[in-house]
């Protein structure tokens, strides 16, 4: 069995924001698994599984738009 890795992101999120990003990503079920990764400086990772691109980005780009998430990047998996 081929095993597929999910795709990797960060994000620093607005500190008095996170509650409500990581309540709306946690919401939407098997989109993505997150967690802090750099708590002072509230950077976040997330682990997408590819068929979920298609909804995790676009939430992304929403809180980007509100100015939730900044220095959203995709990474290689750190796990790899």
């Amino acid at each position: 069995m081929k095993r597929k890795w999910c795709c990797y992101f960060q994000a620093h999120i607005v500190p008095d924001r996170v509650w409500f990003v990581t309540a709306i990503i946690r919401g939407c079920e098997h989109v993505a698994f997150d967690r802090t990764i750099d708590p002072q400086k509230s950077v976040f990772e997330f682990f997408v599984p590819e068929d979920r691109l298609e909804i995790f980005l676009p939430l992304m780009r929403y809180f980007q738009d509100k100015q939730l998430a900044q220095n959203f990047v995709e990474l290689p998996n750190r796990f790899k």
